[in-house]
Parts: structure tokens; C-alpha cells; sequence
């Protein structure tokens, strides 16, 4: 494994969410809600989101990344599940930090595009109007290309987020 990484910084993430709702603004359209892939995607949803002005926004719970370069063989979706009845409709824009394999973003638009990701009240899958996606980050061998991306890279990505272990001692900060 190359050990070159990419670093992003917080004031680079926030350069970076802006530059996105810029991309989504400029393409004339626009969201009325943000789906967010837990977890990755959360802070970058949020910043975009809020750079767009779009106050509706959900999570659906992906797991796929186990470690560095470590993976599930499928990403799975895990509880919570979204209550989706409010997406009928809607002009969605799905959101994550990378599209490394491009697998979880994939299977989080094929469930919202091709397949309704889920039943409503009336028994009938809930279908968007359109979705739309957007990363921080594309990596070349993802089966995915977003549509709104702000960096190309091919190298690990340490994110401000992620970079820390989980705290296990609450009185040790910055240990």
C-alpha cells in the first residue's frame, strides 16, 4: 500500500463544502433535501446543507469501511432506517466524503433512483424526482463518478473527523 495520504484540514473541509454548493448552485439545480450516508457523509451534508440553504435533511446508516483499506464485502445498510415517506417527490442530494470503491454511494443511489427505498403509506415504493450526488473526494477506481466532487485523489484520505481514535478515556483529552 502506498503510504502517501491526503490530508484535509477543518479549513479545507469548509473551503471545500462551499465549493460544492457552489458546483450545485451554478448547475441550476437544486435539492430540497440532503441525504447524508452516515457516517462519513454527516459533516459534509451538514456544511453543504447549510451552504445551500436546505433545511431538510435525513441520514441513511451504510457500513462498509472496517479500516484502513479494510472493507465489508457488500456495504449493508443499519438501523436507524430513515423514515423516507418525505422524500416522495422530491429533488434529493445525496451526500459523502469519498467515493473511494464508489460502492456505498452506488447502493444508497440505486435504492433512491431505480428501486424506491421503501414502502410508503399506500403500499407503493416512495420514488424521488431526481437524485443527485455529491463527495468531497472521487477516487479514479470508484464505479461511481458523483455529480458534484471537489478534489480528485487516489491516495488514503485522512479526514479532521476521523483521524483521533474513539475516545475510550473521558478525562484523557487529546490523548
Amino acid at each position: 500500500m502506498d503510504n502517501a495520504r491526503e490530508t484535509l484540514t477543518w479549513q479545507g473541509f469548509g473551503d471545500a463544502a462551499r465549493a460544492i454548493a457552489q458546483q450545485v448552485y451554478e448547475s441550476g439545480w437544486m435539492p430540497d433535501l440532503v441525504v447524508a450516508i452516515a457516517r462519513g457523509g454527516l459533516l459534509p451534508a451538514g456544511a453543504i446543507s447549510y451552504a445551500l440553504g436546505v433545511k431538510a435533511i435525513g441520514t441513511m446508516n451504510v457500513e462498509f469501511y472496517t479500516g484502513i483499506s479494510e472493507t465489508l464485502e457488500a456495504p449493508v445498510l443499519i438501523p436507524p432506517l430513515m423514515e423516507t415517506e418525505a422524500l416522495r417527490g422530491k429533488k434529493v442530494l445525496v451526500i459523502d466524503d469519498v467515493a473511494d470503491s464508489g460502492k456505498t454511494l452506488k447502493l444508497v443511489m440505486e435504492l433512491i433512483q431505480e428501486q424506491g427505498i421503501a414502502q410508503g403509506g399506500d403500499g407503493e415504493a416512495v420514488r424521488v424526482e431526481e437524485a443527485r450526488s455529491a463527495t468531497i473526494y472521487h477516487k479514479s477506481r470508484s464505479i461511481m463518478v458523483p455529480d458534484y466532487v471537489w478534489k480528485h485523489t487516489d491516495k488514503w484520505i485522512d479526514f479532521p473527523w476521523s483521524t483521533l481514535p474513539p475516545v475510550t478515556n473521558p478525562n484523557a483529552i487529546g490523548a
